[in-house]
């Protein structure tokens, strides 16, 4: 027996005399090639590296601004690289025999960043309120002066300006300019003869439009300030009258009431 089979071009179906229409196996459809996982995993990545580079600018830009001001380089520096200020816990006797006083004695210039290193000194030592803060210093940055007198009074400490010896007796010494201010803060402030307070006028360190304005103001602040801690107004009049030091000792700061308690020679 035989047959044959016949393809119809036309529908694409085999006929066959021995039995019913088979259709032919389909044809493969074209499909778009999968992209590669690695192709897609690389192309996260460059994008969080682009974000990651971008976020990193951002915050370097905005670093750089601000330490490219001379005050915060000059605040940066002294909080991570050392204090201009040093400093020694001991005790002090100028109330008399018996009548010891815990102190913390500091000394050096006045940075950028010593209200919070004198803050810090504060709370090691335990210092309460009676207790003293001794001072000497050179002076230097104005608004951390103010800073530093503001917690002393906040904390009840009096001030005397000196240093002391291995004896507990604290002999006389200089404060100048912003030390003054520091020493403005204390409760009770003690006065050593043989030491002095060097005011002068303050002045802004940066360059401004109107220097006499801002002369003003600062003395005006200034004023605010001796006022809120009860020293005399004659006190910043005289700051005022010079640029270069101009020295009191116990007796005319006690007349401003600058020293509220004076002491006899140690």
């Amino acid at each position: 027996m035989s047959f044959d089979d016949r393809h119809n071009q036309a529908t694409g179906f085999r006929s066959s005399p021995t039995g019913p229409r088979v259709a032919p196996p389909p044809r493969p459809v074209d499909r778009p090639a999968a992209r590669p996982l690695l192709a897609i995993r690389s192309k996260r990545h460059l994008w969080s590296a682009v974000l990651f580079v971008l976020l990193v600018s951002g915050v370097g830009i905005r670093a750089y601004r601000d330490l490219s001001r001379p005050e915060a380089w000059a605040y940066w520096k002294e909080s991570y690289l050392g204090p201009k200020m040093t400093s020694a816990l001991t005790n002090v006797d100028f109330d008399g025999p018996g009548h010891g006083r815990h102190a913390l004695a500091i000394s050096g210039e006045i940075g950028a960043a010593s209200a919070n290193w004198f803050r810090d000194r504060l709370d090691e030592g335990h210092l309460a309120a009676g207790d003293a803060v001794v001072l000497s210093s050179p002076g230097g940055d104005l608004n951390q002066g103010i800073i530093m007198g503001e917690i002393i009074r906040a904390r009840g400490l009096v001030t005397v300006v000196g240093v002391v010896d291995v004896s507990g007796q604290v002999r006389p010494a200089y404060c100048a300019s912003a030390c003054v201010l520091v020493y403005a803060g204390g409760q009770t402030r003690y006065g050593v003869e043989g030491s002095m307070l060097g005011i002068h006028q303050f002045e802004a360190t940066a360059p401004l439009r109107d220097p006499v304005a801002s002369t003003q103001r600062i003395a005006g602040f200034l004023l605010g300030y001796m006022t809120k801690m009860g020293v005399s107004p004659a006190v910043v009049q005289a700051m005022s009258q010079t640029r270069d030091i101009r020295w009191l000792g116990v007796r005319e700061a006690a007349a401003m009431n600058l020293v509220t308690e004076p002491l006899g020679k140690p």
